[in-house]
């Protein structure tokens, strides 16, 4: 759809459909949704906000009745939920096997994300029921392990971005916990920035690889997703760099600049995408202003906050300069 629209936006800037014709010519591309395409959007919406709220629905019985229930009564109404959910995929998958078509596989796909929340909720049960005395980063680690072969086995993108989503819970949580490897280089916080960092980066990478080989990875906003998650704990390292008096060297100095070229050279002319570029000039105004500020505001002169108003201004302006051509070019 997105590239249909950049040809039509050309074909109409270069003169080639008169302006007589543009309506016809926005018709005929179906960029603007049927009927049929508005029900299917309600169709696939109400199934997934059905499958969200019987899913919560369970999970907000069993906490608003928890001293009227005993455990087998907890344990059973979630284990048969969760029974229930993978029969439910288990039936769907046979039927879009056998020619049932997309609405079989959204029902699959439904199923497997609600048996893959449940097995997250029985995990806390269990945790709450017997008091494991487990670290919270425990439960969000297992419930990736446990699931991972219902990820593997669906290849189902979003399924994989609350797999991911899991990790990043459980590294963080672990850093914050005990330091992990980079104990010994960094404290808590900034190790759990570094492990996220990590994690997103290799995993948007792999992402990327993985998309010129299976189609069902193509999806734009679970690699945007990604990027965020790689830029925003590198951005956040800067800025502490930046702040921290104690801090005269920190491998974010090489890092950042080496992740603005890569993210350039990949989404600039690689994989063009002008949305991770847009993040890359965001990152970057805010390391400048905030290095600024850090420079200039100590004695809260008002000289200082006006140049700073004027460098956040230019830089913006810059930014939405470029961007626009190169909306421009990737539209030709």
């Amino acid at each position: 759809m997105a590239s249909i629209r950049r040809e039509l936006v050309g074909l109409i800037e270069r003169g080639a459909i008169p302006r007589d014709q543009v309506p016809r010519a926005v018709a005929l591309s179906g960029l603007h949704p049927s009927g049929q395409a508005w029900a299917v959007f309600l169709d696939r919406l109400l199934l997934w906000l059905g499958t969200l709220a019987l899913t919560c629905g369970l999970l907000f019985l069993i906490a608003y009745n928890w001293t009227e229930m005993g455990r087998w009564l907890r344990f059973g109404l979630v284990q048969a939920a969760l029974l229930a959910a993978i029969g439910v995929y288990w039936w769907a998958e046979g039927r879009g096997g056998a020619g049932g078509g997309i609405k079989a596989a959204m029902v699959a796909r439904a199923a497997l994300m609600a048996a893959s929340l449940l097995l997250g909720a029985l995990l806390a049960l269990f945790g709450q029921v017997y008091q494991t005395g487990a670290d919270p980063w425990q439960l969000f680690f297992f419930w990736a392990v446990l699931m991972l072969p219902w990820t593997l086995v669906a290849r189902f993108d979003a399924l994989w971005v609350l797999w991911l989503g899991l990790l990043n819970l459980a590294l963080a949580l672990y850093f914050r916990t005990w330091g992990g490897a980079f104990d010994l280089f960094f404290d808590s916080d900034t190790a759990a920035l570094w492990g996220l960092f990590a994690l997103n980066t290799a995993a948007l990478a792999l992402w990327e690889l993985g998309a010129r080989r299976w189609r069902w990875l193509a999806a734009g906003w679970a690699t945007r997703l990604l990027a965020l998650g790689s830029g925003i704990p590198l951005t956040l390292l800067v800025i502490i760099l930046i702040f921290d008096e104690r801090a005269d060297v920190s491998p974010a100095i090489l890092a950042y600049p080496l992740w603005l070229a890569a993210l350039y050279a990949v989404y600039r002319h690689w994989r063009p995408d002008l949305f991770m570029l847009a993040g890359g000039c965001l990152s970057v105004i805010a390391v400048v202003t905030l290095f600024l500020a850090r420079h200039l505001l100590w004695q809260a002169e008002a000289g200082g906050f006006l140049l700073l108003a004027v460098v956040v201004l230019a830089l913006g302006a810059a930014a939405a300069v470029w961007l626009k051509r190169l909306h421009v070019e990737m539209s030709s």
